[in-house]
């Protein structure tokens, strides 16, 4: 079997997206089998490599669906580097010409906007109740965890996916790599979760490592900024429109007085190709 596939990547979080409206015997195969695709299409040495594999589906509820799957197999709710790179290739591939499309996730329906050469994104309300997280604890701030040799305070929120924020002096000098993955597993996460270590720099700007769950630490995560955003000016720590430094580059967190949460950040194509399967 011969899939057509165009290589993308948001600040560095990168995806194989396959455009299954093209191919639409890409929808005919299981979800065992499109998560043993993700696995061999993602592994970097013996694959095309990637994060995540994406696929752009029809919807009855949109005008088009994402899947997001991780490197490891696992399917997600949601990806906001990834939904970035799905609206470029649709604005791209000329699939529409709305300047805000509207995508069925398994998150919900999210609306990704072109504006001014960058794409702007309604990441929704962020979910603070426990169970919706989800998050097996009475209480989503400042929870005290002790992970190996440390006690760690985390802030949970979910962005259509779950984040354990943490605040730490120095992002460069922690040991993302020891302690992102035991947070990730940890018992009180029944989804597991991605866990966000960020700096505060000032009131409008936060530096961010992101290990996400099952990927590992990528150079950025739409979601996690958002979350951090999210949680840093719960805090009190920063105003609700705050630029978050990722190791990949930057994206804008804007937490509206509606509720509603709005990241703007760059996609951007890096090459097309077709892998025999």
């Amino acid at each position: 079997m011969k899939i057509s596939f165009t290589k993308m990547h948001g600040l560095g979080n990168d995806f194989v997206l396959i455009d299954t409206l093209k191919q639409p015997f890409i929808n005919e195969l299981n979800d065992e089998e499109l998560s043993n695709l993700s696995v061999r299409l993602c592994r970097r040495r013996f694959g095309i490599g990637a994060d995540q594999l994406l696929l752009l589906c029809p919807s009855q509820k949109a005008a088009f669906r994402m899947r997001i799957f991780n490197a490891d197999g696992s399917e997600v709710q949601m990806c906001g580097n990834g939904i970035r790179c799905l609206a470029k290739y649709v604005w791209d591939q000329g699939l529409s010409k709305d300047k805000i499309l509207d995508v069925e996730t398994m998150a919900g329906i999210i609306r990704p906007e072109a504006r001014d050469g960058l794409i702007r994104v309604d990441m929704g309300v962020p979910e603070f109740r426990p169970e919706r997280i989800p998050l097996r604890s009475d209480t989503v701030d400042d929870i005290a965890l002790e992970v190996k040799d440390r006690v760690l305070k985390l802030s949970c929120v979910s962005m259509g996916n779950p984040h354990a924020v943490i605040i730490v002096d120095s992002v460069d000098d922690f040991p993302v790599d020891i302690y992102g993955p035991l947070i990730e597993r940890n018992e009180i996460f029944p989804e597991r979760t991605n866990v966000e270590f960020v700096e505060v720099l000032n009131r409008s700007e936060i530096k961010m490592r992101v290990w996400e769950r099952g990927a590992g630490e990528t150079l950025a995560c739409g979601t996690g900024a958002t979350a951090s955003g999210v949680i840093t000016a719960k805090k009190g720590l920063t105003d609700r429109n705050v630029h978050v430094h990722l190791l990949g580059g930057d994206l804008i967190i804007e937490w509206e007085d509606s509720g509603r949460v709005y990241m703007t950040g760059p996609a951007e194509t890096v090459f097309e190709g077709v892998i025999s399967v």
